[in-house]
C-alpha cells in the first residue's frame, strides 16, 4: 500500500465512508422540497421554476469546477483530513442559510459556499488510494459508490417525511447531519497520507488546466476523462429532473418523491457495494464498465418512456447497473498515477465532475422546460432521462477507444 504500515484501514475506511452517507442523505433530504420551495419564494409555476432549480445547481458545480483542483493539490500538500473537515464545516453553514431563505439570492449564496468547499467525495476516494493496493481499489471504490448510495436511500425519505412540516425543514435537517458529520471526522478520521507522500503546492497545478497538462502525459489517466464526463451527464440527470419529471408526469408528492429517490439509492447501494466485486472479479474490468454503461442506458430511456409510476420504478434496477462501471474506471485511472498525486487525480476527477454539474442541470432543465411548456408542440417530460440515455451509449464507446489506445501504448493486445 501507498501509506504508512501503522495506519489502520479497518478504522479509518468506515468513518471515511461514514461522511459519504451522511454528506449524501443531507443532499437526499432536500431534493423533494427544493422545486415547492423554488415555486416559494419565486411565485413561479412548476414548468418556469425548474430553470431555477438547474441554475442553483449549476452555481454549486461552477465552485467546484474552479476550486476542486485547488483542494486536490491541497489534500496532496497538508493531507486529506483539513480538506474533508473545511467541507463538512461548509456545508452545514450552507444548509442553514438555504433554510433560512428568503428571496432566491440566499439559496444562490449558499450553494457557492458549499461549491468552494465541496470535497467530500474526492477526498474519500484520495483515503481509498491511500491505503489500498491496486488490486483492491475497484471495490473500496465501490463501497464508497455504496456509502453514498445508502445515503440517498435514507435521506429522500426523511426529506419527504419533513418536508409535509414545510419545505424548510429539510434544510435545518441536513444542517444538522452535515455538523455531525463534521464531529464524527474530527475525532474519528486520521490522516491517511503519509509525509513521504506529500508534495508542495503550486498555483501552476492547481487547476483543472494544470491538472490536465499533468494528467496529459498518462495516457491510462487522461483519455478516460472524457468518458467521466459522459457518465456524470447521465448520473447528473437524476438529481437535476427526478423531482420535476416525476411531478409533471404522474403528480407526485414530496413523499413519492422521496421514496421513489430512496428506491434509486437502494439501487446502487446494493450494486456497487454487492455485485462490483464479484462481477470484476468474473468478467474484468472492462467488460464491467461496458455492462454498466449499456444496462444503464437502457434503464434511462425506460425511465423517459414510462408512461405510469409502477413502469418507472420496474426500470429502477436495470438502471443501477450503471453503478458497475465508474469503479472499475476510476481504478484503472489511480493505478495509473503515483501515490504523491493521487490528490491531483481526484481533484481532476472532481473538476470535470463538477464540469458536467454546470453543463447537465442546465441542459436537462431547459430540455424540460421546452418539453413541458404550455403550447410546446413536443410534450415530452422524459426528454431529459432519453438524452442521458444517449450520452451513456457514447461514454461506452469512447470507453472502449481509450483503453484499446491505452493498451496498445504499453504494448499489449486489447482485452476484449
Amino acid at each position: 500500500m501507498s501509506s504508512s504500515p501503522t495506519l489502520s484501514r479497518r478504522r479509518i475506511l468506515p468513518v471515511s465512508m461514514m461522511a459519504l452517507f451522511i454528506d449524501s442523505m443531507g443532499i437526499g433530504i432536500v431534493l423533494p422540497v427544493a422545486p415547492r420551495l423554488i415555486m416559494e419564494l419565486t411565485g413561479l409555476p412548476l414548468s418556469q421554476a425548474a430553470p431555477l432549480g438547474g441554475y442553483l445547481t449549476v452555481a454549486y458545480a461552477l465552485m467546484q469546477f474552479l476550486f476542486s483542483p485547488v483542494l486536490g493539490n491541497l489534500s496532496d500538500r497538508f493531507g486529506r483530513k483539513p480538506i474533508l473537515m473545511a467541507s463538512l464545516a461548509a456545508l452545514s453553514l450552507d444548509y442553514l442559510i438555504m433554510g433560512f431563505s428568503q428571496t432566491i439570492v440566499w439559496l444562490f449564496a449558499g450553494r457557492l459556499l458549499s461549491g468552494i468547499a465541496g470535497a467530500t467525495f474526492a477526498t474519500a476516494n484520495a483515503v481509498v488510494a491511500d491505503l489500498t493496493t491496486h488490486a483492491e481499489r475497484s471495490k473500496f471504490f465501490g463501497l464508497n459508490g455504496m456509502a453514498w448510495g445508502m445515503g440517498f436511500i435514507v435521506g429522500p425519505v426523511i426529506g419527504g417525511l419533513l418536508g409535509q412540516y414545510g419545505p424548510r425543514v429539510p434544510f435545518f435537517a441536513a444542517s444538522v447531519f452535515a455538523a455531525t458529520n463534521f464531529t464524527l471526522a474530527l475525532f474519528l478520521l486520521r490522516e491517511t497520507l503519509a509525509p513521504q507522500n506529500r508534495r508542495e503546492f503550486t498555483l501552476r497545478r492547481a487547476n483543472l488546466v494544470g491538472s490536465f497538462r499533468s494528467l496529459r502525459a498518462i495516457p491510462a489517466a487522461f483519455g478516460l476523462l472524457g468518458v467521466l464526463f459522459l457518465y456524470q451527464i447521465g448520473h447528473d440527470t437524476i438529481p437535476a429532473t427526478w423531482a420535476w419529471v416525476t411531478r409533471a408526469k404522474f403528480g407526485w408528492t414530496e413523499r413519492e418523491v422521496g421514496t421513489s429517490l430512496s428506491a434509486l439509492g437502494l439501487g446502487i447501494a446494493f450494486v456497487q457495494g454487492g455485485l462490483v466485486g464479484p462481477i470484476t472479479r468474473k468478467l474484468g474490468e472492462r467488460r464491467v464498465v461496458y455492462v454498466g454503461f449499456l444496462c444503464g442506458a437502457a434503464g434511462y430511456l425506460g425511465y423517459a418512456l414510462s408512461n405510469s409510476g409502477t413502469m418507472l420504478l420496474l426500470c429502477i434496477p436495470l438502471a443501477s447497473m450503471l453503478g458497475l462501471a465508474m469503479p472499475s474506471v476510476r481504478a484503472i485511472m489511480s493505478r495509473s498515477v503515483p501515490p504523491n498525486a493521487q490528490g491531483e487525480l481526484q481533484g481532476a476527477l472532481s473538476g470535470i465532475v463538477s464540469f458536467t454539474a454546470i453543463v447537465a442541470p442546465f441542459a436537462m432543465t431547459q430540455l424540460f422546460h421546452a418539453a413541458t411548456i404550455p403550447g410546446a408542440a413536443w410534450q415530452m417530460p422524459g426528454a431529459p432521462f432519453a438524452a442521458a440515455a444517449v450520452a451513456l451509449v457514447l461514454a461506452a464507446v469512447m470507453f472502449k477507444r481509450a483503453a484499446d489506445r491505452a493498451a496498445a501504448r504499453q504494448g499489449a493486445a486489447p482485452a476484449a
